[in-house]
């Protein structure tokens, strides 16, 4: 029998799917690929407008929601929880929350996503690069937990929460964000009058120290652009997490013609020298 490909993504928040990652999940499930979804937390710490909420008897609910919304337009063969608070922006006092993700051991977390890795058992896994994209707690922390996941579900050693089988995923990366578009974006947002060291809806991440922190190689770039409208749409489902200017906007637009493709950086096997690859299944055996 022909064996089944499989992707499993190990992030952190409702809509970290669509806004890092959402262009190669939707790519390789129209090709048939099976895409899970591995999502720490239900996003409790999520700022959005009192409208937003109308129907919703929390944020959390409303942005499970949205995370289903995209889920099935990404075309997902399923979405599965670790069930741990979202921890919020550093400083927050949601990082003080006992069931917040940053505040559980890592061993814990980690044995959480060797159950997914040995029960779905892909053959490659994707997450969030060592700062987390933008240095978001959660982001840092499901990273951390996931490389030492990836170890250990090889490991017939380990038994795990629930004791099964061993099984080694073949590939490990890293989404990134390309440098390039960055510093073009710190050029640019002034010119529309943001301050690309307030930005995003809480204007909590500073993308010019982004452009300063340590530089992560890109190894893959995966071109999405047959699936750009499917990424689009997933990202409206995401409406209570949009900043006003990005519906239909300046930045909708740049992103469009800037972009079209993902980046990553392959983790496992590590890469000595330079690698360009474009599909993240390239070498699966």
């Amino acid at each position: 029998m022909e064996k089944t490909l499989t992707l499993l993504a190990v992030l952190a928040h409702p809509d970290d799917e669509t806004f890092g990652t959402g262009g190669t999940l939707a790519l390789y499930a129209e090709r048939g690929v099976e895409v899970h979804l591995v999502c720490a937390t239900r996003g409790e710490a999520g700022d959005m407008d009192a409208d937003c909420l109308d129907g919703f008897d929390s944020v959390a609910e409303r942005r499970v929601y949205e995370l289903r919304c995209a889920a099935g337009i990404l075309g997902l063969s399923g979405v599965h929880f670790l069930n741990y608070r979202d921890s919020g922006m550093p400083g927050s006092e949601d990082n003080q929350h006992p069931a917040a993700l940053i505040n559980a051991p890592l061993d814990e977390v980690a044995g959480h996503i060797v159950h997914y890795i040995r029960v779905l058992k892909p053959q490659v896994v994707i997450t969030f690069d060592p700062i987390g994209g933008y240095k978001h707690p959660d982001h840092i922390a499901i990273h951390q937990a996931t490389v030492r996941a990836f170890h250990l579900a090889g490991d017939p050693d380990y038994p795990g929460p629930s004791g099964l089988p061993e099984h080694q995923p073949q590939k490990l990366y890293y989404s990134i964000f390309p440098k390039g578009m960055l510093r073009w974006a710190v050029r640019i947002l002034p010119l529309v009058g943001r301050d690309p060291r307030h930005f995003g809806r809480n204007g909590d991440i500073d993308l010019v120290d982004l452009v300063e922190s340590g530089d992560f190689p890109a190894h893959a770039r995966i071109d999405y652009r047959s699936v750009q409208d499917k990424r689009e749409a997933a990202s409206a489902c995401h409406a209570s997490q949009l900043m006003a200017p990005v519906r239909g906007g300046l930045v909708s637009r740049l992103t469009r013609l800037l972009g079209g493709k993902e980046v990553y950086m392959r983790a496992y096997p590590t890469v000595d020298g330079r690698l360009k690859e474009t599909d993240l299944f390239a070498g699966v055996s």
